[in-house]
């Protein structure tokens, strides 16, 4: 029996195969959900499994951001283990968390995320240094996303504030990409912000890029797919309440698949050079 592909070897394989860097983005608000559907944990699972099985084919990689499920309790959490263990082998799987502590609170974490929930990549903020990162990079093959310049709409209030006469988002983005140069540390750079997003491709060639706020925040999809991609590895861009969001009908379910087929048309259509 061969060995399963390392991560980035696998998310590399999927963009190639599918021509497009889509991301399916699972983050089920009870607010959000179908006519039809519980606003309770057991919903929140129906709803997250119907998304899984309508878009995965469409996309390389998923990404659930766990705040959705955590906010439930065991009984969410059991439904996150549950949704990873189904994500098809050959997809890349990301679980947005966003955390940043301590190291010794950080292998925590990692062992949470990376080891039992066996996640093959995890977002993380960099504001603790590089010993509240490298426990993650402790569990082997996987990948860290850095918080960087992020697609909500203060953003800018404290990552552009000037630090030696550059924004810290860009300090921050040269010091990951200047200590980790093997592609196992990429960084989150928001659609919203394209001018940001050209200028630190710009600036650090090597780091994948996972990119939010294309969908229903409005972001460039052009510079999302056009920037995306590093020299070290392959980059991402994440559609989640423009698929999740396609219909609140009974045809929920149909209409996400479309919107998932419709979004990965249009990344394919913007194109981008991934990296050999």
């Amino acid at each position: 029996m061969s060995a399963r592909p390392a991560p980035l070897d696998r998310l590399r394989e999927r963009v190639a195969r599918l021509g497009a860097p889509l991301c399916l983005g699972i983050d089920p608000h009870p607010d959000a959900l179908p006519d039809g559907i519980s606003r309770d944990v057991a919903g929140i699972e129906r709803f997250a499994r119907g998304l899984l099985e309508a878009g995965a084919e469409h996309a390389a990689a998923v990404k659930f951001n766990i705040a959705f499920f955590e906010a439930w309790g065991s009984a969410g959490w059991a439904v996150l283990e549950r949704l990873i263990g189904d994500v098809p082998a050959d997809h890349f799987v990301i679980v947005d968390a966003k955390r940043g502590d301590i190291g010794s609170t950080a292998e925590r974490y990692a062992e949470a995320l990376l080891g039992h929930l066996g996640a093959d990549a995890v977002t993380v903020s960099p504001y603790l240094g590089e010993d509240a990162v490298e426990p993650f990079l402790e569990h082997p093959d996987r990948v860290v996303y850095l918080l960087v310049r992020t697609s909500n709409s203060s953003a800018s209030r404290l990552q552009d504030l000037p630090v030696g006469g550059a924004p810290l988002h860009e300090r921050v983005a040269s010091w990951a990409a200047e200590r980790w140069t093997d592609g196992r540390v990429g960084l989150v750079v928001g659609a919203t912000a394209p001018g940001e997003l050209t200028r630190l491709r710009g600036l650090v060639p090597g780091p994948g890029f996972l990119v939010p706020g294309v969908g229903a925040q409005g972001g460039d999809l052009a510079a999302a797919v056009t920037h995306c991609h590093g020299t070290a590895a392959p980059g991402l861009v994440t559609i989640s309440r423009g698929i999740a969001g396609a219909s609140s009908g009974p045809d929920w379910a149909a209409a996400a698949a479309g919107a998932a087929s419709a979004w990965l048309g249009r990344l394919r259509e913007a194109g981008a050079t991934l990296p050999a």
